[in-house]
C-alpha cells in the first residue's frame, strides 16, 4: 500500500531506511536543491513516514487524540457492529484486520465486545511502527502484524477497520493560476520548505464546473489512498467480508486547502520541520465511494459519525457505563458528546461500510 506516485512512500506507520533518516530535513533539502522541487505527495508521504516510525503519537503526551482513546464505546460499537454483520452473515470464519491500528485501543475494546456476541477472529494489524507495535502488542497479545494487508491470509473473510487511516495517506494537489490548472510542489531554500506551483498544464483533468475556479484555489487527490482501497477492495471480493472506514472529510469534488499538521495539539505549518508534526487531509468520500462501486463492492453511506454512533446505541451505553459508575456519569457524558456532537467529532468524520456482494446490510446505514 504505497502511493502510486511516489514508489519511496510508506503508508502511515511504515519506516524505510531513507523517511527514517535522522535529518529529515536536511535530506529532503538536499533532495530538492539537487532535483528540483518534488510533489506535495512526495514530501508528505516521507515526512510521515518518519513520524509515524519513530514515535507514538497519541494521547496527551503526544500530538493529537483519536476516538478510541476518547471512550471505550467507540470501539465496542465497533465491536457489536462487526459481530452483528458477521451473525447475519451466516457466522463464517473470519479475521479481523485493522489498517493503522494506533496503539490497538480500538480493537481491544472491539474485541471484547466481539467476544461477547460469539466472535472472536485472529488478528491482523497492518502497522509498521516498532513504537505502535510494541504498545499494540500490550493491549492485543497475539495479535499478527503485516507491512501491507496483501500479506494477510486469503483463506476466511475479513473484517477491516479503518479508523483515521486514511486522512494520513498522501495527497497532490492542485492550484489554479492564471495560465490554468497546476500541480502544487514544495520547494526549498536551505531547510525553509514552501509550496509552489508547477509548469506542467492539468487542465485536462479538472472537472468542468471547477475550471474557472478563482487563482489560488486548491483542487486535492489521492491517488495512494485509491490504490489502498481498490487492493482492499480485490481481498473483500475474493473472500468475503466488509470494511469499515471512518475519518474526516466530505464529499468532493471540492475546492479547498485541507492540509494541516498537528503537533503537541495544535495545528502547525505543514511545512516546518518535516517528519517532526502528523500530516493529513480531508478524505474525499465520494471518491473512495466511486472506485469501491467500481470495483464491484457494495457501498453502504457515508453517514456522520454522529448518526452512525447514535443509530448504534451510543446514548444506551453511556447510560449503562453511568448507572454501573455514577461518580463517572457527567465524564461519560463528556466522552459521548465529543465523538457525536456536531460542533465536535459527530459532523465532520464520516463513515462509509463496503460489502462483499451478497453480504447483509451493516447495521447504521438504513
Amino acid at each position: 500500500m504505497t502511493d502510486p506516485d511516489n514508489p519511496l512512500a510508506a503508508t502511515p506507520g511504515q519506516r524505510s531506511e531513507n523517511a527514517a533518516a535522522p535529518a529529515l530535513a536536511e535530506r529532503l533539502s538536499r533532495a530538492i536543491t539537487l532535483a528540483g522541487p518534488i510533489p506535495l505527495s512526495q514530501f508528505m508521504a516521507a515526512a510521515n513516514a518518519h513520524y509515524y516510525g519513530t514515535r507514538d503519537p497519541l494521547g496527551a503526551r503526544g500530538d493529537f487524540t483519536t476516538a478510541p482513546e476518547i471512550s471505550q464505546m467507540f470501539g465496542e460499537l465497533i465491536g457489536l457492529w462487526l459481530a452483528d454483520l458477521w451473525d447475519r452473515a451466516g457466522r463464517p470464519e473470519a479475521r479481523y484486520v485493522e489498517l493503522g491500528p494506533g496503539r490497538g485501543t480500538l480493537a481491544a475494546d472491539a474485541l471484547r465486545a466481539m467476544g461477547k456476541a460469539g466472535l472472536a477472529p485472529p488478528v491482523h494489524f497492518v502497522e509498521n511502527s516498532p513504537t505502535l507495535r510494541a504498545a499494540q502488542a500490550e493491549r492485543v497479545p497475539g495479535a499478527e502484524w503485516h507491512l501491507e494487508l496483501t500479506s494477510v491470509e486469503d483463506d476466511h473473510p475479513l473484517l477491516i477497520v479503518a479508523n483515521e487511516f486514511f486522512d494520513a495517506l498522501p495527497i497532490r494537489q492542485l492550484v489554479a493560476t492564471g495560465e490554468g490548472w497546476r500541480e502544487r510542489l514544495v520547494a526549498c531554500q536551505d531547510t525553509l520548505f514552501l509550496p509552489i506551483a508547477g509548469d506542467r498544464s492539468f487542465d485536462m483533468i479538472i472537472p468542468r464546473d471547477l475550471r474557472g475556479a478563482t487563482p489560488g484555489s486548491i483542487l486535492e487527490t489521492s491517488p495512494a489512498s485509491v490504490a489502498v482501497l481498490r487492493g482492499l477492495a480485490g481481498r473483500l471480493l475474493e473472500q468475503g467480508g466488509a470494511a469499515l472506514i471512518i475519518d474526516y472529510g466530505y464529499e468532493g469534488p471540492a475546492v479547498g486547502d485541507t492540509l494541516q499538521a498537528v503537533r503537541g495539539h495544535a495545528f502547525a505549518n505543514p511545512f516546518e520541520d518535516p517528519g517532526e508534526a502528523d500530516l493529513t487531509a480531508h478524505v474525499d468520500f465520494a471518491t473512495l465511494k466511486e472506485a469501491a462501486e467500481a470495483e464491484g463492492l457494495v457501498v453502504h453511506g457515508p453517514v456522520t459519525q454522529g448518526a452512525f454512533l447514535a443509530a448504534l446505541g451510543i446514548g444506551a451505553r453511556t447510560e449503562a457505563l453511568a448507572k454501573a459508575a455514577p461518580d463517572r456519569a457527567e465524564a461519560l457524558a463528556g466522552d459521548r458528546d465529543r465523538l457525536i456532537d456536531p460542533e465536535q467529532m459527530g459532523e465532520l468524520f464520516k463513515v462509509i461500510a463496503l460489502t462483499a456482494p451478497g453480504w447483509p446490510v451493516p447495521a447504521g446505514f438504513a
